[in-house]
């Protein structure tokens, strides 16, 4: 029994009524985040203990002994153990502004124009939260990096696919041969649609968006008023002597890009959750609202190591030394692919590259585990393959929808952010996929 004012008869308030309320897990239905997710099924302690690990995107050595060495003199000082400001240590936003400004050709207000966050993860994730309203469609590149998705649906929006086409043909392929089919983009966007993620250099293929692209983008941006997240994380990786071409700086479109920056993939450190964002204050002051609730701000000594190496990465040669060995990284892997016969895409930027497996065959009684049966055919190649060659990738189908997996379940995505002698050791066991291939 309850008395009037709501409590019960022995002084206790009754239980409330849940029932109308919204469980959390309908949102993380939406992300596809209740499956066991690709990285858990091909994490190593499910693998062979002497599997190499070319599926996740992580280094396998050390940043360079004059970063560390700030760090560590960082970690020495009483200040930069303590709170940071929200908008990121001043000496990193003044590093920033002197490395972006000649990217960008405009100058940079380090109070307005420029977010420290933590990671380009969290700084995307900040502006999902800012702008993003239930029901506001974003679109989505495929195959995408899959953090993109859940970021996007937990911030009520709504994710709308447009494929890169694959090339068709035999052997080496370009990177660039991945293609937008502008007309199937604009028939994506409707009233609702809000932002489009653009990724350049591209997860997992590699691509580096020409300008010509960049300019059709940029035009359906500025005709429906959308804005746009420019994952730029790797814009230091790019070989072959191409062009990273920033969207911002084509006309228009500062005032609706927002770049976002990593010092995790400029500094070979990605535990160390520095990165960034840039662009116009309409969009940076929301994301630092955000950003402030979600995380309050960015690790500090770090922030200031991260400051000493864009200050010194020009004069020491150490981006251009860093690219010549993540090209000759690239290449020592791709020479297994070019040996065997097999398709596979050559990266343009970043550090992986997309293995063709559909000529990859197994005996029909192989023992798969349920993990990987009922998805992409490359969920069996992949597994297969770290079985029986020892090493391992990534199914690519986990980076697409539903309506466009048979796309992507013909590639596996192999890392190369890894050391030379992993990476021939890596070479020498994927010989013996030859005896796998129809």
């Amino acid at each position: 029994m309850s008395t009037a004012n709501g409590t019960s008869a022995n002084g206790n308030r009754p239980a409330q009524d849940r029932s109308n309320l919204i469980p959390f897990s309908s949102r993380l239905k939406e992300g596809r985040a209740l499956a066991q997710d690709v990285w858990s099924i091909f994490n190593a302690a499910n693998l062979p203990a002497d599997c190499i690990n070319l599926g996740q995107g992580y280094m396998n050595f050390a940043p360079p002994e004059w970063i560390k060495t700030a760090a560590e003199e960082a970690l020495n000082s009483v200040a930069t153990n303590h709170y940071s400001h929200p908008k990121g240590r001043m000496r990193l936003r003044e590093a920033l502004k002197a490395h972006y400004e000649p990217e960008l050709g405009r100058s940079l207000d380090v109070e307005s124009e420029i977010l420290v966050t933590s990671g380009a993860n969290e700084g995307q994730y900040s502006v999902f939260v800012a702008f993003l309203e239930q029901g506001d469609e974003v679109i989505m590149f495929e195959p995408f990096f899959d953090q993109y998705l859940p970021s996007v649906t937990f911030n009520g929006g709504v994710p709308v696919y447009v494929p890169l086409h694959p090339p068709i043909g035999a052997g080496k392929q370009s990177a660039h041969e991945w293609t937008i089919d502008f007309d199937e983009l604009r028939r994506a966007l409707t009233p609702r649609t809000k932002m489009i993620i653009l990724n350049t250099p591209h997860n997992p293929v590699g691509k580096v968006f020409t300008r010509h692209e960049l300019e059709q983008i940029a035009a359906i941006a500025e005709e429906h008023n959308l804005l746009i997240m420019s994952d730029e994380v790797y814009d230091t990786l790019v070989f072959d002597g191409e062009q990273h071409v920033r969207i911002a700086t084509l006309p228009g479109m500062w005032d609706r890009t927002v770049t976002v920056g990593s010092a995790g993939k400029m500094f070979a450190a990605t535990g160390w959750r520095v990165g960034w964002l840039i662009g116009p204050p309409s969009i940076i002051q929301p994301a630092l609202a955000a950003t402030t609730r979600i995380v309050f701000c960015s690790n500090s000594p770090l922030q200031e190591a991260s400051a000493v190496g864009i200050e010194q990465a020009k004069n020491r040669g150490f981006l251009t030394q860093q690219c010549k060995e993540y090209q000759e990284r690239r290449d020592i892997l791709t020479s297994a692919f070019d040996s065997l016969g097999m398709k596979y895409t050559n990266p343009q930027g970043a550090y992986f590259t997309l293995l063709d497996i559909s000529n990859l065959t197994w005996p029909e009684d192989y023992p798969f585990p349920p993990t990987v049966l009922g998805r992409g055919r490359d969920f069996r190649a992949c597994w297969f393959i770290a079985m029986e060659i020892g090493v391992s990738s990534i199914p690519v189908s986990e980076f697409y929808c539903e309506e466009h997996t048979s796309i992507g379940e013909s590639y596996a995505r192999f890392a190369f952010c890894k050391d030379v002698d992993t990476l021939k050791h890596a070479v020498e066991r994927l010989q013996n996929m030859k005896q796998y291939l129809a």
